[in-house]
Parts: C-alpha cells; sequence; structure tokens
C-alpha cells in the first residue's frame, strides 16, 4: 500500500497528543508501518500542537509536506484553516467547530476570522465539522472531546470499530474509559 498522511492540529491541551496515540495503536493493529513526529508549538501557553501520523508498507520519515496529507484531523477551527495548505487535492478535512483565541486575539491586536466554518467548506476538500466539545460535555467532560473527534474520524476511515476499542482501553486511565468510550461513540454518530 503507499503510504497515507494525517496532520492532527490543536492548541496545548486539547488532547492532541492522546488522540495520536490512539491513531497510531489503530494502524500499528493493523500490520502497517506508522511513524508518529510530535511538533509541539507554544503549547504550555496555548499555542499550535502538530501531530504528522504516516503510515503504509513501509514509512521513512514521519514529515507531512504542503500538499501531502490524505487527512487533516483538527481540535480548533483556526487550526483547521491554517493546516488547509497540508491536505492534498480531494484531502478530507475533519474539524471541532471549536474557536480558542490565540494570543493575538486575546491581545486586541487581531480578530478571529467570521465564517471559518463556510470558508472551509468553500475550499474544495471534504470537510466533515462536528461540534466535539458538545458530544464531549454530553458524554460527562469536555476534555474528551479529542476522543468524540477521533469518533468522527472513525466514522469515515475503514478499520475495524474494535481497534478503535482496544486503542482506548490501551491509552485511557481506567477511571475515564467508560466516559471516553461516550465520547468515541458520540462524535462516531455525528453527522
Amino acid at each position: 500500500m503507499e503510504t497515507k498522511s494525517i496532520m492532527i492540529v490543536g492548541v496545548g491541551g486539547q488532547g492532541s497528543l492522546l488522540a495520536s496515540r490512539l491513531l497510531g495503536n489503530v494502524l500499528l493493529a493493523q500490520g502497517y508501518d506508522v511513524k508518529v513526529s510530535e511538533v509541539h508549538g507554544m503549547s504550555q501557553r496555548g499555542g499550535s500542537v502538530v501531530t504528522y501520523v504516516k503510515y503504509g508498507d513501509k514509512v521513512y520519515s514521519p514529515v507531512i509536506e504542503k500538499g501531502e496529507a490524505d487527512a487533516v484531523i483538527s481540535f480548533e477551527l483556526l487550526e483547521a484553516a491554517r493546516c488547509l495548505p497540508y491536505l492534498k487535492k480531494g484531502g478530507k478535512l475533519v474539524t471541532s467547530t471549536q474557536q480558542i483565541d490565540p494570543m493575538p486575539v486575546i491581545t486586541g491586536a487581531a480578530e478571529y476570522p467570521d465564517e471559518l466554518v463556510k470558508k472551509l467548506e468553500g475550499s474544495g476538500v471534504e470537510l466533515v465539522a462536528v461540534d466535539a466539545l458538545s458530544l464531549a460535555e454530553q458524554a460527562g467532560s469536555a476534555k474528551a472531546s479529542n476522543v468524540a473527534l477521533m469518533g468522527a474520524l472513525a466514522a469515515r476511515l475503514d478499520f475495524d470499530e474494535k481497534l478503535w476499542q482496544d486503542a482506548i482501553e490501551q491509552c485511557v486511565p481506567e477511571k475515564f474509559l467508560e466516559l471516553n468510550r461516550k465520547a468515541f461513540e458520540l462524535g462516531k454518530n455525528a453527522k
């Protein structure tokens, strides 16, 4: 199989690293060679966090260049727009509709762009926009929005559901398992 590339992007504290572990576990369980590279910006101050995930028969480098990503998974709308150039033609963008003001917006030096979902829809990519934060809150905790978004991704990838459930069990502490399973299910069923 040719190498596939997925970028996971978000803001520090949103759980993109757990999401990359979940995805990596699912891909490894499928028997793929998997390379993951995490790029931490000012993640502890609400800055961008980017994770590259590449998988296939043989992967030599995890780095994803502009125009190479088969999919971008975004935990925040502005991060989705920022990473749009990395998607290949016909690529898939799965994003949460959550908006987190970056520092320039907080300080008043810039404004958060209006109607980002509409702009993303007009970009020509296959867009899946879900309110992962509300789904996570419905499951019991806003912190599970990352797993809800991975559920939305899982609904659009052809991997056995059991692999996802096993990955959640391996990566999530037992006391949060049920909550995360519920968030995953809600995300998977989101339209």
